[in-house]
């Protein structure tokens, strides 16, 4: 089972599907928009990027009402048997209090197992968010509920492509499908690499052939939202060359047509 950031960085070392010189969509040509609140996050963070990244994304979920927000992270905690600490911590997940984000930063910690697997596991105890790495968390998940605020109403959360994986391409869901965009949430230091926007282009692509493809079809737009810079990175998809998207789906996804 291949997931699609799985596949990413599969070809890399395959000639027929690796990206060219500058990426099948160069980040150069994304629209750029700032958005500026006047808050400067601390360069201090004592908790891991990665997981910093997942807790703002299903804190921002569940902040939205989505009740099952924690799920993989549950699942996670499942497999290595500790359901009944991992519901606890649950249980005193509330918003954007100081206890509700270190709660969430140790539950999601399982979430690597329900990912990747039991041996990846790490116990979530030792996970200790400083005031600072906190602060930032809740920064970046009020500036995702403003951002979806004003460019939403958010559809649907994590999309799955049913009907739209390949022998090559298993698994892999997205983040947020609003009526006129499809967007993934990235809360890096930097702005959208090569992989970020070809990975925007695959699951869209990979929309347009399941189930769900109904709702691709009016999209207008590709988009990255990063809470952390407070920066909005957006593709028009009209403006995708069809050379370019015949090579994704063939040669990367495994469409024979």
């Amino acid at each position: 089972m291949v997931s699609v950031t799985q596949r990413i960085q599969a070809i890399k070392k395959i000639d027929a599907a690796k990206q060219p010189r500058g990426g099948y969509v160069p980040p150069k040509t994304l629209n750029k928009k700032c958005f500026e609140d006047g808050i400067k996050l601390s360069l201090n963070e004592n908790t891991h990027p990665s997981l910093i990244g997942i807790v703002v994304d299903y804190l921002t979920r569940f902040c939205q009402g989505d009740q099952n927000a924690f799920a993989f992270p549950m699942y996670g905690a499942l497999v290595v048997k500790e359901l009944e600490y991992a519901s606890e911590l649950q249980s005193e997940i509330h918003g954007l209090d100081e206890e509700s984000i270190f709660n969430a930063c140790r539950l999601c910690r399982y979430e690597s197992v329900a990912r990747a697997g039991k041996h990846t596991y790490v116990p979530v105890q030792t996970i200790n968010p400083d005031d600072a790495t906190i602060k930032n968390i809740k920064t970046m998940v009020t500036r995702s509920l403003h951002f979806f605020e004003e460019y939403g109403p958010v559809s649907q959360e994590r999309i799955i492509f049913e009907g739209g994986y390949t022998d090559i391409i298993t698994n892999g869901d997205a983040d947020y499908l609003t009526p006129h965009a499809l967007w993934e949430m990235k809360v890096s230091k930097n702005g959208p690499t090569t992989e970020h926007i070809l990975q925007l282009l695959i699951y869209y692509l990979m929309g347009c052939r399941s189930k769900l493809k109904n709702h691709f079809v009016g999209l207008s737009e590709l988009g990255v939202f990063n809470p952390r810079l407070n920066i909005m990175y957006t593709l028009d998809i009209d403006s995708i060359n069809f050379k370019t998207i015949e090579a994704v789906s063939r040669h990367v996804i495994g469409y024979s047509n």
